[in-house]
C-alpha cells in the first residue's frame, strides 16, 4: 500500500494566494507539489481600459529586469495609452486650438465691424 500523503516543500504553511500548489507524480512514481506561479495580469490602457499591444504580461519582479524597449512602445505615452485614446487625444488638442483661433478672428472682424459703424455714424 503507498502512503500518498503530501506535504508542502516551503515553510509557508498556509493555502494562500501565493501558496498555490498542484500534484506531480515524478519519474520515481513519489507524489509531489508543484508550485505554481500567480497569473499574470496584461497592461491595460489608462483612458479605454483595453489590452495594450506590445508589451509583455509578466509578473513585476520580471518587469523590473527586463529592458526598456521591452516594457514600451515607441510613441507618445507608449506603454500607458493605447494607440486610438492617443490619436483621440491628439484630434482633441488640435481641434481645441483650431476654435481658439477661429473664436480669435471672429471677435476681431467683430470689433472691426463696430469700429465702422461707430466712424460711419460719427461722420453723419
Amino acid at each position: 500500500m503507498v502512503l500518498n500523503r503530501v506535504t508542502y516543500r516551503r515553510r509557508l504553511s498556509y493555502n494562500t494566494k501565493s501558496n498555490k500548489v498542484h500534484l506531480c507524480k515524478t519519474p520515481g512514481g513519489k507524489l509531489v507539489y508543484h508550485y505554481s506561479t500567480k497569473k499574470t495580469q496584461v497592461s491595460k490602457c489608462g483612458d479605454c481600459k483595453r489590452a495594450l499591444r506590445g508589451i509583455p504580461a509578466v509578473r513585476p519582479a520580471k518587469l523590473a529586469t527586463l529592458s526598456k524597449r521591452v516594457k514600451t512602445v515607441s510613441r507618445i505615452y507608449g506603454g500607458t495609452k493605447c494607440s486610438g485614446c492617443v490619436r483621440a487625444r491628439i484630434v482633441r488638442a488640435f481641434l481645441i486650438e483650431e476654435q481658439k483661433i477661429v473664436a480669435k478672428v471672429l471677435k476681431a472682424q467683430a470689433s472691426k465691424a463696430k469700429i465702422n459703424l461707430l466712424g460711419f455714424k460719427f461722420q453723419i
